[in-house]
């Protein structure tokens, strides 16, 4: 038996961004797009310690081994690991970045620094800092403050020396505004293109900035603060569920630093100044970096009109059989209908709710809303409803991570229009991605709606996979109001005939769905489970696919990011292969498929195999009845697994191997799907051909 049973579940997630820096690497990507995966995978690493080190950072301080929770790791070795695994990962970041930019030159694209200025752009950089810079810098002198001011994490900031004529040092901190873009678009010059970066702007204008101090010498160098994420729920009965998240993301800013990040070309005394009056010690993570911090800013780098530098974006397709143009009720009345975002238009669900609320027939909607876009046409569509008479009932998540100002600032909107908002459950996310609406037919109460593995977000639903299933089976929707009545009256636990909805069935389910296979293999019949989600990481779960593994079942995983399971282990794990998919659209659809000797059941679901998922968050699993849905989530799974670009082993190793073509055409699942879809319009357009 191989000794290790489980992958460190932060390790895994680190070799899962890893796979996101390798597209960065990767040549046959459109540079301004592996730009962009720098800028993801810095994201990325940001939210890891705000969220998961800053969690085992906790537990270390607790005096807590963890090894029982982290899989047989203490707390303080995998801190210590993962702050030696991010330091090179963030080199090679750094190599990726400048290979990256020698190649923009060689498309006459330069990213210059504040010494390589011409004098044409010199009169175009003192006009912008006049203009745009200079009123948004906020600079602060420290020596001689009695409180040290409070780095915000989601900042850069210059950390500036000044050593004066009489020989004194002082420091000073410059804040890179964030309400500016990073990086500003100098004029053309000799049919080429400049860009320079905010910080350089600023140092170029460093002497302006501390004229009034007679210096001999100035420097300045980025640093970078990371803050523990966790919000601190006020336990005050007094206060709204709206008033107490509001509070706690005002104190996140305060939060205990768990990362700190500097220009390794830093002077020792700046650095160790900064160190002392900011209380870090050596149990934080201290990470030497390059010139430049908060690259995730490079997510937003400008495309420079180089559209050839860039994939080429598809357009979204129509879903066959269903119209934007007409009656999107009517269609569903009399068949499911799935949507996949982004091959095919996210517009069906604003669509959906559009019509729902024109319609005089409609007399509810009830929605839960988790991450939403910047302007959300869905808040918009809600709230027609409710000035058109209708009762809209929101679950809206005030605690879904980093978007709580977003969600409480609709929350507030949606109250004053008068639609009635539930806050959540104690102790619960509500993860689920549900709508249910009821109409008035002949008298009696119909409903409609949808069930969706991803986000109601316009936004997202352009770059991330899901599948939303419209429906109107009217038992899978009396189910789903049972998730609202759930909501409303928490104590109560409901039975569901069809849906599969965690924290008190999901796991459960899952195990007897797994079982049933177990008996189909041992009993000598064909059977599999095919499964796609984000993240593996229970380990009952994982010891359940394990046994499955060893009773005959082949498995196949595609998991995109954590995977905590050990592939192809003889003795534990000989049956199960798993893979990640990492390419230009973020794979975030859960779709499970199990065997059963030939009968074969399909769900989708909100719910990936974490404990948080299957225990913590209220979330929502849903079979797939209809037949011609069922094959087209089944070819898909396969043509992902068919896929020899793009796609990475899992394994003990995490060295994120390529799946090898083995003298196979290349097959790249994102591109071949958008062309499944291509196909079924195709056809549709072809049969009234055939009938004339």
């Amino acid at each position: 038996m191989y000794e290790q049973k489980y992958i460190d579940r932060e390790k895994s997630w680190l070799a899962f961004n890893a796979r996101v820096l390798q597209e960065a690497a990767d040549n046959t990507v459109p540079l301004l797009d592996r730009l962009r995966f720098v800028g993801i995978f810095s994201n990325n690493l940001d939210e890891f310690f705000r969220v998961r080190y800053a969690a085992i950072r906790r537990l270390s301080l607790s005096g807590i081994s963890g090894e029982k929770y982290l899989g047989g790791i203490s707390a303080h070795q995998l801190i210590k690991d993962i702050t030696e695994i991010v330091i090179q990962q963030q080199s090679e970041s750094l190599r990726i970045l400048g290979n990256i930019e020698a190649e923009l030159e060689s498309e006459n694209i330069f990213i210059i620094n504040e010494t390589q200025i011409t004098p044409k752009q010199e009169c175009f950089l003192k006009d912008f800092y006049t203009q745009k810079l200079s009123p948004e810098l906020v600079t602060i002198i420290l020596n001689d403050l009695a409180v040290f001011p409070i780095l915000k994490d989601t900042l850069g900031y210059l950390a500036v020396r000044l050593e004066l004529a009489n020989d004194e040092v002082r420091y000073a901190l410059i804040e890179i505004p964030k309400n500016i873009n990073r990086f500003v678009v100098l004029p053309s010059e000799d049919e080429k293109q400049y860009v320079i970066l905010i910080d350089d702007v600023i140092r170029f204008k460093l002497k302006n900035i501390f004229n009034i101090f007679d210096y001999k010498s100035v420097s300045a160098h980025m640093i970078k603060i990371t803050r523990d994420a966790q919000l601190d729920i006020d336990s005050d009965l007094s206060k709204s569920m709206l008033e107490k998240i509001s509070n706690s993301v005002k104190d996140r800013r305060i939060g205990e630093p768990v990362r700190f990040i500097y220009d390794n070309l830093i002077e020792e005394d700046t650095l160790q100044f900064f160190l002392d009056k900011m209380k870090i010690v050596e149990t934080d993570s201290i990470i030497p970096g390059g010139r430049y911090h908060n690259r995730r800013d490079y997510m937003s780098f400008p495309n420079l009109g180089r559209y050839d530098l860039l994939y080429k974006p598809n357009e979204p397709l129509p879903v066959p059989g269903l119209s934007l143009e007409g009656s999107i009720l009517e269609k569903i009345s009399k068949k499911d209908y799935l949507v996949h975002a982004p091959y095919q238009s996210f517009s069906y669900l604003t669509k959906f709710l559009r019509e729902a609320a024109l319609d005089p027939k409609v007399t509810s909607i009830k929605i839960t809303l988790y991450r939403l876009a910047k302007n959300s046409q869905i808040i918009s569509s809600l709230i027609n409803a409710a000035k058109n008479g209708k009762r809209v009932v929101v679950q809206i998540e005030l605690q879904a991570r980093f978007d709580e100002a977003s969600n409480i600032s609709y929350a507030e909107q949606m109250q004053t229009e008068g639609i009635e908002l539930i806050f959540g459950i104690k102790g619960l996310k509500v993860h689920s991605k549900i709508c249910v609406i009821e109409r008035l037919e002949e008298g009696k109460n119909r409903r409609y709606g949808f069930i969706s593995t991803g986000n109601f977000n316009e936004s997202t639903a352009k770059i991330y996979t899901d599948v939303t299933l419209f429906t109107c089976h009217q038992g899978i929707l009396k189910d789903t109001s049972k998730i609202f009545e759930f909501f409303d009256i928490n104590y109560r636990v409901h039975r569901y005939k069809h849906l599969i909805v965690s924290p008190h069935y999901t796991r459960t389910k899952f195990i007897k769905l797994i079982d049933r296979e177990i008996l189909h293999a041992l009993a000598g019949r064909k059977t599999h489970i095919k499964l796609k989600m984000n993240s593996l990481s229970d380990f009952k779960m994982i010891d359940k696919l394990y046994e499955a593994s060893n009773a005959g079942v082949k498995i196949q995983l595609q998991v995109r990011g954590i995977c905590s399971l050990i592939p192809g282990i003889p003795g534990m794990s000989e049956n199960i292969e798993a893979i990640s998919i990492v390419d230009n659209y973020l794979e975030h659809s859960r779709v499970y498929i199990f065997g059963n000797a030939g009968l074969t059941e399909v769900y989708i679901s909100s719910a990936d195999f974490m404990t948080r998922n299957l225990d913590g968050r209220v979330e929502v699993t849903c079979p797939i009845y209809d037949l011609e849905i069922k094959k087209e989530l089944i070819d898909n799974f396969n043509i992902a697994w068919k896929g020899n670009v793009k796609v990475r082993y899992h394994s003990y190793k995490l060295d994120n191997k390529y799946k090898p073509k083995n003298h196979h055409a290349p097959f790249r699942a994102q591109f071949e799907t958008y062309k499944y879809y291509q196909n079924k319009v195709a056809i549709l357009e072809e049969v009234p051909q055939k009938i004339n």
